[in-house]
């Protein structure tokens, strides 16, 4: 594959998946249409315990094509990335995402999807989305899931950063940890202690148990809040402007309309 590497550990019940176009592991159209072919033909794979995904290099990933964003393809790539959460949902197989560096925007929506996220205590988070003129649509629905609707309102309509230290104080993270070879350490020892002694069917049911209530949410809003950002918000100027100031490298000109 061109931008996704799979490793299978742990005598093939553990899919190690890394997001490999360094530096920053963009989640662009060929990235989604691997990782979605994984995806799919782990579907017949019933010994699967775990996927975990990361990110080549000093970061996880810097989030999805901001190109992509413009508003003639915008449509394409939603749909694109939001079946990835639809058929992880599908899967029901526990993810755990590993994350170092930046994590930002469709990164993080994809790290926010997991079971359990791991991350390095200089790890940064966020979702930015709102500083280019427009809105995450999983993050809108998974960040109040997890974090609580105060803390998860100002960082979806502020657009501010954290660290993965913070992150693990506001319990939006499972663990931190001081540098690389310990989040590498760590998670192996939670694979070998948590995960791998269980019946990897029973895995399964455990997760979709657990997320009876947050997986019905995605199906239902997560197509609508795609439907309000391609009908409506790509129909404003400051939309379009935010985009495309972010490609040129300049200061976005808002008109507020």
């Amino acid at each position: 594959m061109e931008k996704i590497d799979l490793h299978f550990t742990h005598q093939d019940s553990v899919a190690r998946i890394i997001l490999n176009a360094p530096k920053g592991n963009v989640l662009d159209k060929v990235m989604m249409s691997e990782l979605q072919s994984l995806l799919e033909k782990f579907k017949g794979n019933a010994d699967l315990k775990l996927i975990t995904f990361e990110g080549a290099g000093a970061h996880f990933s810097f989030g999805a094509s901001v190109e992509e964003h413009r508003k003639e393809n915008v449509a394409e790539m939603l749909k694109n990335f939001h079946q990835l959460f639809y058929t992880l949902i599908d899967l029901g197989i526990p993810t755990l995402a590993r994350i170092s560096g930046f994590c930002l925007g469709g990164g993080l929506e994809l790290a926010l999807m997991c079971n359990f996220i791991f991350a390095e205590d200089s790890a940064t988070l966020g979702q930015p989305e709102i500083q280019l003129g427009v809105f995450p649509p999983p993050a809108s629905l998974l960040l109040p899931l997890k974090l609580g609707y105060a803390r998860a309102e100002e960082l979806l309509i502020t657009g501010q950063s954290f660290s993965g230290k913070e992150a693990a104080a506001l319990g939006l993270i499972n663990r931190s940890f001081p540098d690389k070879a310990a989040l590498e350490a760590g998670t192996a020892e939670f694979i070998e202690k948590q995960i791998l002694p269980k019946s990897a069917v029973s895995l399964r049911y455990a997760v979709k148990a657990a997320r009876v209530n947050f997986n019905d949410l995605i199906l239902k809003r997560l197509p609508q809040l795609a439907k309000m950002y391609v009908e409506s918000l790509m129909e404003t100027h400051d939309a379009n402007e935010g985009i495309q100031a972010f490609i040129e490298k300049r200061k976005p000109v808002w008109k507020n309309s």
